[in-house]
């Protein structure tokens, strides 16, 4: 389960605080009954909150802020799945039409791009100008001519080929 440690960090943050009050009250109780003395309360107390309460709170709280970063990777992850999917599906598709989609910007847009990229998930080439992203083949793009203007290419980077002519960017695998 995606973000699962959330749950289980606030569960276990509840049981320690629940657990630190009900040894409150118990200590407290113990207090004003006449069965414990205060010296008596404060000991019992401090060695449930040390070796009980603390631990709780603690590893709970670290296990909600790993989940809730777990969480926004896995979101990350969902949105650049989308952008291929719908770029494989369609063949082509404008970079503003995803954006839109997807409720990102361009620059986000652009960085998951990179990433499919990276992860040799994705091959074709984009048109800045255009605004227009195109899926292919690594087979079928050539190596050495641009699919937009005919241009020379240019390596621009890891699997990366860049047009100096009209802009355009390839991505190989």
């Amino acid at each position: 389960m995606i973000g699962g440690g959330k749950t289980i960090g606030v569960i276990m943050i509840v049981a320690g605080i629940a657990i630190g009050l009900v040894a409150a009250l118990f200590f407290s109780s113990g207090v004003v009954s006449g069965r414990a003395t205060t010296s008596a309360m404060i000991l019992g107390f401090g060695l449930v909150f040390i070796f009980v309460v603390l631990p709780l709170v603690g590893v709970g709280g670290f296990m909600f802020v790993k989940g809730r970063q777990e969480a926004a990777a896995f979101a990350e992850v969902e949105k650049e799945k989308r952008v291929l999917n719908m770029v494989l599906a369609q063949g082509q598709v404008r970079v503003a039409e995803v954006a839109l989609e997807l409720n990102a910007t361009r620059d986000q847009v652009k960085g998951w791009i990179y990433d499919l990229v990276g992860k040799g998930l994705f091959t074709g080439y984009i048109n800045w100008d255009e605004g227009i992203l195109y899926s292919r083949q690594a087979s079928e793009l050539g190596t050495n001519k641009c699919p937009n203007c005919g241009g020379q290419l240019e390596l621009a980077g890891k699997g990366v080929v860049g047009c100096p002519y009209c802009g355009t960017e390839i991505f190989l695998s």
